[in-house]
C-alpha cells in the first residue's frame, strides 16, 4: 500500500486514544484543569457512567472568549513556553490535548467567561469539528459537557466495563483528588443522586469520615515528615486497619496522582513485619518536591512519574511512615505469663456457630496477633532460640500437607492450643496441627453453603441496627449486591449518603461485629467478577466466613477447641479452607519414629 498522511479526524482520534481511555479519563482531565484554573469549587455530574454525559462546572479564571477557539485545537495550552519548561512542570496539565482529545469522540460544549469580561462564549466542538463562538451570559468560570463519549468510535465503546465498573472508576478519582485537595469543594453526582460532596473546609480527616466512616479516620495516623526538600504529609491506617488489596494506597506527586511502583514498595516495606501477608494498608499520602526533581511527561495520562533520584526519595518515604507507625503505634510485646496457666478464659454455651468464645481482658493485647507475618519474631514465650545440638530437621516432604483430593481426616484427640493459634491433636496415623482461623473458616463456609442449598438461611434481627459508612465506589457495589445479600440473610438498606444500615444478619453468624461482614463484601470484590451466579455467591460465602472467622491469636477455651475439632472432622473438605490455604499439617507416626531415630538413619 502507498504511504499516505492520515486525514486530521483519524489522526485526532488516535491521539484521543492514548489520552482518553474510559469515561473516568474524561473527568481526570477536566479536573485538572479546573485545578490549574484556580477553582474553589468543583461539581462533576455524570450519566450513565459517563458514557451519555459528562458535565464538569468550575468558578475558576475562566478562558477569555477571543481564545476559546484556540483552546480545543490540538497542542494549545497556557503553561509551556520553552521545551525546557518541560522539566519543571507545576501544573497538572500541560501537553494541550485533553479538550482537543475529548471534543475528537464525543459532542463537546465548553461554555466560559472570566472576571473581566461582561459575558461568556460557548462553542460546540462534535467528532473534532468546531462549530461557531456564540456569546451567551453566564457566571465566572469553565463549564464542559461531554455528550455521546465514543459515539463516533463504536470500536472503543465495546471496550468499555460494565456501568458499575466505570462509575467506580470515576468516584475513585475523585474521591482521590477531594482528599488532595481538602480545601476545594467537590460535588460529584449522577441524575439525582449525589454519591460525594465535600466542604472544603481544609479537613483531610472530615473528608475521610465522610468516605470511610467515623470509625476508620480516627484510627488514621497523621504524617509529617520533611527532609532534605522532601515532604510528606498525610494519612496512614495502623496495623489493625487493613485491606486484602493495594486499591486504598494512594499517592499523589506535587498535587498529581500518580501510579509509582516504587513509591509503594516503600510504603510497604515500612510495614514490613507488622502485617499480615496478603492484608495492605489504606492510606493517603502526598509528597512534595522540587519539580526538577521529576519527570511527570513519560506516561500518555501522566499517570507514571520518573524521579531524578529515586533511591533517596524511596529511603525518605520509607523511614516517615515506618517513623510514624512506631510513634503512634509501637509493636506490643506479649507478656510470657500470658501464656502461663494463670490467664483466665471464660467459654460460655456454644451456639449454633460451633464455635464461641469470651475472652478474658488481658487476651485483647492478642486480638490483632493475626496481622503479623508467620515468620515475625515477636516474643510469644515460646523459645525460638537456636538448641546447642541440634536434631536433624523435618524436611516440606516429610509433611502431609493439603493433598490435592480432599479426603476425610480421622476422629482426632484434643492435646491443646499452641500460641492461641494452633490446635494440637492426635489421631490414630500420628499428630495433627490445626489453624483455627482456616478451620473455622471451612465449617463456616460449609454450614453456610448447606444452608444456602436448602434455600433456608436462618436470619436473625439485630436488637440495634448497625450503620457502616463505604466510599462511594463500594457504596455503588454494595446497591447492586443488595438481593443477593437478602438471599444469604442479611437484611441491609440505604441509610443516607454512601451509609447502609444492617438491620439482620445470618443467625450462624450471631454475636459478630455486622460492619465487619458487610465491609467484607465489597473489599475483596473484583471488577470483574464471574458471569456465573453460583461461583459469585460461593465467593461471596466465602469472604465474609473468612472475616467471621476465630482469628489467630484468639485464646479458646477446651470445650471451645473441642468443639471446632468436631466439626471440622464433620465437612466435606477438611483440609483446606475455602480459599484453598491448609487447614492442617499432618505428622505420621513414621516420620515421628525417624526424628527419634527409631526406624535408622533418614
Amino acid at each position: 500500500m502507498p504511504i499516505r498522511l492520515l486525514s486530521s479526524e483519524v489522526a485526532s482520534q488516535i491521539a484521543a486514544g492514548e489520552v482518553i481511555e474510559r469515561p473516568a479519563s474524561v473527568v481526570k482531565e477536566l479536573l485538572e484543569n479546573s485545578l490549574d484554573a484556580g477553582a474553589h469549587m468543583v461539581t462533576i455530574a455524570i450519566e450513565e457512567a459517563g458514557k451519555k454525559l459528562i458535565e464538569v462546572a468550575d468558578d475558576g479564571s475562566g478562558i477569555p472568549s477571543n481564545e476559546l477557539e484556540l483552546a480545543v485545537s490540538r497542542h494549545a495550552t497556557s503553561k509551556l513556553v520553552r521545551s525546557d519548561d518541560l522539566f519543571s512542570i507545576s501544573t497538572l496539565g500541560f501537553r494541550g490535548e485533553a479538550l482537543a482529545s475529548i471534543g475528537s469522540v464525543s459532542r463537546m460544549t465548553i461554555t466560559s467567561r472570566v472576571e473581566d469580561e461582561m459575558e461568556g462564549a460557548r462553542l460546540h466542538v462534535d467528532g473534532g469539528k468546531a462549530g461557531k463562538l456564540t456569546k451567551v451570559g453566564t457566571t465566572v468560570g469553565t463549564t464542559v459537557r461531554a455528550e455521546d463519549l465514543f459515539y463516533n468510535v463504536p470500536a472503543r465503546l465495546k471496550f468499555l466495563k460494565t456501568d458499575v465498573t466505570e462509575r467506580r472508576a470515576i468516584d475513585s478519582l475523585v474521591t482521590r483528588y477531594a482528599l488532595a485537595y481538602p480545601d476545594k469543594r467537590f460535588k460529584l453526582s449522577e441524575g439525582k443522586n449525589i454519591t460525594l460532596q465535600t466542604s472544603g473546609d481544609g479537613d483531610r480527616r472530615a473528608i475521610l469520615a465522610a468516605l470511610y466512616g467515623v470509625d476508620v479516620a480516627k484510627q488514621m495516623l497523621e504524617i509529617m515528615s520533611e527532609e532534605d526538600g522532601y515532604r510528606l504529609t498525610g494519612l496512614i491506617s495502623p496495623t489493625s486497619l487493613t485491606r486484602s488489596n493495594r486499591k486504598e494506597i494512594t499517592f499523589f506527586i506535587n498535587g498529581r496522582w500518580m501510579h509509582d511502583a516504587s513509591l509503594s514498595m516503600a510504603l510497604l516495606q515500612a510495614y514490613h513485619t507488622l502485617l499480615m501477608v496478603g492484608r495492605y494498608p489504606l492510606t493517603a499520602l502526598f509528597l512534595e518536591i522540587n519539580p526538577e526533581e521529576v519527570d511527570v511527561n513519560v506516561h500518555p495520562t501522566k499517570a507514571e512519574v520518573r524521579f531524578r533520584n529515586q533511591d533517596k526519595i524511596f529511603s525518605f518515604v520509607q523511614r516517615s511512615v515506618r517513623k510514624a507507625l512506631l510513634a503512634y503505634s509501637p509493636v506490643p510485646n506479649v507478656a510470657p505469663s500470658l501464656w502461663g496457666t494463670t490467664r483466665t478464659v471464660q467459654a460460655e454455651p456454644r451456639r449454633n456457630t460451633g464455635i464461641d468464645w469470651t475472652i478474658a481482658h488481658d487476651e485483647k493485647l492478642l486480638a490483632n496477633s493475626d496481622q503479623l507475618p508467620e515468620s515475625s519474631n515477636q516474643s510469644s514465650g515460646i523459645d525460638n532460640s537456636p538448641i546447642s545440638n541440634p536434631q536433624p530437621s523435618i524436611t516440606t516432604s516429610q509433611l502431609l500437607i493439603t493433598p490435592p483430593r480432599q479426603t476425610a481426616i480421622p476422629l482426632l484427640r484434643l492435646i491443646g492450643q499452641i500460641g492461641a493459634t494452633y490446635l494440637v491433636a492426635e489421631g490414630p496415623d500420628g499428630l495433627y496441627l490445626i489453624d483455627q482461623h482456616a478451620a473455622h473458616e471451612r465449617v463456616l463456609f460449609e454450614k453456610l453453603m448447606a444452608q444456602h442449598a436448602m434455600k433456608n438461611i436462618p436470619s436473625q434481627s439485630l436488637l440495634t441496627p448497625a450503620a457502616v459508612t463505604l466510599p462511594s465506589q463500594a457504596s455503588q457495589l454494595l446497591i447492586t449486591q443488595l438481593p443477593l445479600l437478602q438471599h444469604f440473610g442479611f437484611d441491609v438498606e440505604e441509610f443516607g449518603p454512601n451509609t447502609f444500615q444492617v438491620r439482620a444478619m445470618p443467625a450462624l453468624f450471631m454475636g459478630s461485629d455486622p460492619a465487619v461482614a458487610l465491609r467484607a463484601l465489597v473489599e475483596d470484590f473484583e471488577e470483574d467478577e464471574s458471569p456465573f451466579q453460583n461461583e459469585i455467591e460461593a465467593k461471596l460465602a466465602a469472604r465474609v466466613c473468612k472475616r467471621m472467622a476465630v482469628k489467630a491469636g484468639q485464646a479458646l477455651s477446651s470445650e471451645e477447641q473441642r468443639a471446632l475439632l468436631i466439626d471440622l472432622e464433620a465437612c466435606d473438605s477438611p483440609r483446606t479452607c475455602p480459599h484453598g490455604r491448609p487447614t492442617m499439617i499432618h505428622l505420621s507416626v513414621d516420620v515421628l519414629e525417624r526424628q527419634f531415630g527409631r526406624r535408622g538413619a533418614r
